[in-house]
């Protein structure tokens, strides 16, 4: 597995240092063949588009996409015959959740409103079905004597996050710690169809918001969309309001002109909260499959929380939140400058959550956002830098690009122009590099800040800071405590020394390279009600060094006359 997807990212990289880059997992359906050719989600620094030029494609996109809960024996030829009788189809797949779905896109919207002219609003015995119509329908078998198929025989894509067993397995084949890399980057991260769900559900919710805001947008931001997201991320949604007409507009001169009658709250916090809680309130009353319905409208940034079982998403519907979609589009751009940016910075998630330095559960826990904003650090350090400084991104802003939100200023370069670096370190250099570097990193004085790409003062007495690029007086850290940093120092120091081990950076070894630094045994369980106590470094590397002379011995004994092969266990 990991030999192959070696040669497919050597084969995707363009000559230029002869850096590999990722592709993608191939996709199955498009309309009747899936090509796989389309990577929207991983763009290299040759063929990238802009930030918001991706965007746009993707809500077109969309736009033209239904939903469809299919039944238990659907038949792949018959459910596209049918779908296709309404007009042409350029992609389809089916995955499992709670049921079997499928995502249909048609290449144009009469085609859906081709679909929605033929359906029918369910008819109940004991419930009221409430008529609200969307482009989420289900797909009845009227004749069910015709289909004797126990179990579906269409393919249905995988949407759940890859096993940490089954990751140790796909990387056994590696050939180097490189190769291992970029096997994490490619198992975990979004797959294009997971994508297109993600914004199929954003166009979903907005036929909700739109009942009140008709020119209104639901965009993602955050890990869907920054080229940093992983299977089984929540998605975070943005309401946008400012696209509606007539806002800011310079009133016309002569004696009269028109404003529309609104009402009026005391701040925009105000107006955000009650938006949402109306909003939210919709989309738990009418709006099919989403479930679990939270308001939580005193944060620091308001929200509403649900599921959408359909899809299996937890969302995040914020509003007034414009400075995040700015970092996350400064995250997208970070990504596509260097394919060893998102390989590290996969690993290193990787890492961490098995190390249980991160966590799923809020509290005193790093963050991934935290963590790449290490990542990205490092890399602004090397010599010569693999990556720019945000100030360095700001110089060469254009006009366009200049964005001042709420005082903050989050200008930078949309479409920056870098040439490639010619930096050279290997993937297996930077990663033992970033926890020599944090494992002495001056924590108890020092914060990290990418917009200068240089240590400064801590500001605060915090255990970890690091400056927020954009609001620069708040500490994105500032959750961490001095139990969870001194974990995060203790790994990275104990993490660099297994990677100076000369007999683990071979594939003779087993575990070897980045498979050493995810050993089960490592783990804790956060959510389970008895925890296991982690296994002292002390005893992890005493299980190392056993089986660096296991390997050893076994060597020596092939290597005599007549010697035979001894099975070397996997150290669990």
């Amino acid at each position: 597995m990991a030999a192959s997807v070696w040669r497919r990212v050597q084969a995707a990289a363009g000559r230029q240092l002869r850096l590999p880059r990722p592709h993608s997992r191939s996709s199955v359906g498009a309309a009747p063949v899936a090509d796989g050719s389309e990577d929207p989600d991983l763009p290299n620094k040759a063929t990238a588009k802009t930030f918001s030029a991706l965007q746009a494609e993707r809500h077109e996109q969309a736009e033209r996409t239904i939903l469809i809960s299919c039944p238990p024996n659907v038949t792949e030829k018959k459910f596209y015959n049918y779908l296709a009788s309404y007009g042409t189809i350029n992609k389809y797949f089916f995955y499992e959740t709670f049921g079997i779905y499928a995502l249909v896109e048609f290449s144009g919207k009469e085609s859906i409103e081709a679909v929605q002219r033929a359906s029918t609003i369910p008819g109940l015995q004991h419930e009221c079905a409430v008529p609200f119509k969307s482009r989420f329908f289900n797909l009845r078998n009227n004749h069910l004597g015709s289909q004797t198929a126990i179990h579906p025989s269409v393919l249905r894509l995988k949407q759940s996050v890859i096993s940490l067993n089954e990751l140790l397995q796909n990387i056994s084949g590696a050939e180097s710690i490189d190769e291992q890399l970029y096997t994490v980057l490619e198992e975990m991260q979004l797959t294009e169809e997971n994508t297109r769900l993600r914004f199929l559900v954003c166009s979903l919710i907005k036929e909700i918001a739109a009942a009140y805001f008709p020119e209104c947008s639901i965009r993602p931001f955050g890990s869907t969309v920054n080229n940093f997201g992983k299977m089984g991320c929540d998605l975070d949604m943005f309401l946008d309001l400012d696209g509606i007409s007539g806002r800011n507009k310079t009133k016309p001169g002569g004696a009269f002109s028109v404003e529309y009658q609104t009402k009026r709250v005391a701040s925009e916090r105000v107006a955000t909260q009650s938006i949402l809680s109306v909003i939210g309130e919709c989309i738990d009353q009418f709006a099919p499959g989403c479930t679990g319905m939270q308001k939580i409208l005193n944060a620091r940034c308001p929200l509403v929380r649900f599921s959408h079982q359909p899809s299996g998403f937890q969302c995040d519907l914020t509003a007034n939140n414009r400075i995040a979609m700015r970092s996350t589009e400064l995250l997208y751009i970070y990504s596509t400058l260097d394919p060893r940016v998102r390989a590290l910075v996969f690993g290193i998630r990787c890492w961490a959550r098995v190390q249980g330095i991160t966590s799923s559960v809020p509290g005193a826990w790093i963050t991934n956002f935290s963590l790449t904003m290490m990542v990205l650090f490092l890399l602004q350090k090397r010599s010569p830098p693999i990556i720019p400084t945000l100030d360095q991104l700001k110089s060469q802003a254009a006009e366009k690009d200049v964005h001042i939100i709420e005082s903050h200023d989050c200008t930078f370069a949309s479409d920056y122009k870098m040439k490639f670096s010619q930096n050279t370190e290997t993937l297996e250099n930077l990663l033992q590099d970033f926890f020599e570097f944090y494992g002495s990193f001056a924590f108890n004085n020092m914060s990290i800040n990418i917009r200068k790409g240089k240590e400064q003062n801590k500001p605060e007495p915090s255990p970890l800071h690091i400056q927020n690029p954009f609001e620069q007086a708040l500490n994105v850290s500032k959750n961490v405590n001095q139990t969870q940093l001194d974990r995060f120092v203790r790994a990275a120091r104990e993490s660099a020394w297994i990677l100076q081990q000369e007999g683990l950076k071979e594939p003779k070894a087993n575990p070897w390279g980045f498979s050493a630094l995810l050993l089960p045994n490592s783990q804790t369980s956060m959510g389970k009600s008895k925890k296991k106590r982690r296994q002292p470094a002390s005893e992890r590397i005493k299980n190392l060094l056993d089986s660096l002379k296991a390997n050893k011995q076994s060597t020596d004994h092939l290597s005599r006359p007549n010697g035979h092969q001894k099975m070397i266990p996997i150290v669990r």
